[in-house]
């Protein structure tokens, strides 16, 4: 029997480089069309994070009472000497039945100026003469605003 030997192979056979290489890729420039298209769009994105963040901010600052009526109640405010003011802008309506309700209100004056609502007198019908009564007022300067009348709840 004869016996086939393979011849050995060849010491590090290399593959073949190509003689000729392809070019780079050619720049692509872009069109005045698509330039254009780009500085919109940038300009619209710009636009709508900016009314995101301004229309969150205005409904994060909103008065949290401007539409509170007779019948609902007011979280806790804070405690304040008679004749003196203090910034209630945390105040808010909550649930008659939250555990957070600290007042009721009993009555809403609308329409009042800022010299009207610091007196309180629009609140004297609403206030019965046996109730300690308190009021809250939001008034921006030179323009007019509510005054809610309220009663410590039990």
């Amino acid at each position: 029997m004869s016996e086939q030997v393979a011849p050995p192979p060849a010491p590090h056979a290399e593959q073949p480089q190509p003689a000729v290489q392809a070019p780079p890729p050619a720049e692509t420039k872009k069109s005045g069309g698509r330039k254009a298209l780009g500085i919109i769009g940038l300009i619209v994105a710009v636009l709508v994070i900016g009314g995101l963040k301004f229309g969150l901010k205005s409904y994060l600052d909103r008065d949290k009472t401007a539409d509170a009526k007779v019948g609902d109640c007011i979280a806790e405010l804070p405690d304040v000497a008679a004749g003196k003011e203090e910034d209630a802008s945390g105040a808010k309506v909550v649930a008659c039945t939250s555990t957070d309700a600290a007042y009721n209100v009993v009555g809403r004056v609308d329409n009042q100026t800022e010299a009207q609502a610091k007196t309180g007198d629009g609140c004297e019908p609403f206030i019965k003469e046996d109730q300690d009564g308190y009021f809250f007022y939001a008034v921006k300067p030179g323009d007019k605003g509510y005054l809610l009348c309220l009663t410590k709840r039990a």
